[in-house]
């Protein structure tokens, strides 16, 4: 399978429990994902390691790692600034976990969407892996990181105004994934990405009229101005945008595990919550663009 390995940057599941982990809007239907052409996967790697690199110089890529000992597989838990694959944030995110001196490979759990347009070879060259029963079992059989970002498109297409909300949307099967094979939720937060275009709206109210939510399990649509589309609908997110050079903050918080007789749905809520206060200490004083 296609893998993210930290030192170059990259479901039959394990039991009927852990497919009930995976959020639904997350499911790809049984079976192998169709090959994909070996040259757009190593585009999409080279596109990955110029992204990261893209954000440590661009966006003056900050990485702050509070004490924590990754000895054994974890679940990284992170929040979307704006857009999908070319979500600043992802980027970021590869930069911390680099920073970190991980060696251990990671699998980054990522929306069928791309799949579903014919982009997956090169999501799987960013490091990406459609959630489905096989992806997850090939990753724990091979004793691999997972990634996650719970609030998927709510997340991802914020309005500008809620930039620096996490919107997870009462998902909470990434607590169920990690309680029932006993992994370490490692919360890693990105702030600023959000400044990098205008999010004038995220769109829910049109989606849900066009249906998007039934037909491509999308649940917005944002309207955007952005370089060098202007207004826009939609496209901005799914498609690279040139962005403005707002400073990205990125914080990797200490290892949580649940506590004794604490509901996946608990647990989930509390990630949420530190998640949140974290961004929060870290925009309180914050200046748009300049960080």
């Amino acid at each position: 399978m296609s893998k993210l390995l930290l030192d170059r940057p990259d479901t039959e599941l394990l039991d009927a429990a852990l497919l009930e982990a995976l959020d639904e809007d997350l499911r790809l239907p049984d079976g192998e994902p169709p090959a994909e052409p070996e040259a757009a996967n190593a585009a999409g790697m080279v596109l990955r390691r110029v992204c990261i690199e893209f954000v440590r110089r661009y966006h003056r890529l900050e990485v702050q790692v509070e004490p924590g000992v990754l000895d054994r597989p974890v679940l990284f838990v992170a929040n979307h600034g704006f857009g999908g694959l070319f979500d600043l944030n992802v980027f970021a995110v590869g930069a911390a976990i680099e920073q970190m001196g991980v060696t251990r490979p990671v699998t980054a759990l990522a929306h069928q969407f791309s799949w579903t347009v014919g982009l997956g070879a090169l999501a799987e060259g960013l490091g990406c892996r459609p959630a489905s029963r096989d992806s997850a079992r090939e990753a724990f059989a091979a004793g691999h990181h997972l990634l996650v970002l719970p609030g998927g498109d709510l997340d991802a297409f914020k309005s500008y105004k809620d930039r620096n909300r996490i919107v997870f949307g009462g998902r909470s099967g990434f607590a169920r994934l990690a309680m029932e094979h006993d992994l370490q939720i490692v919360p890693i937060v990105t702030a600023g990405a959000g400044e990098s275009l205008l999010a004038l709206s995220s769109g829910q109210r049109l989606a849900r009229a066009l249906k998007l939510d039934k037909t491509l399990r999308l649940k917005a649509l944002p309207i955007s101005v952005s370089v060098p589309w202007g207004l826009n609908i939609g496209a901005v997110g799914l498609l690279p945008y040139v962005p403005l050079p707002t400073k990205l903050s990125t914080r990797v918080l200490a290892p949580m595990v649940p506590a004794e007789g604490e509901t996946s749905d608990a647990f989930a809520e509390r990630v949420q919550s530190a998640m949140q206060k974290s961004l929060t200490d870290m925009t309180k004083n914050r200046r748009p663009f300049l960080g």
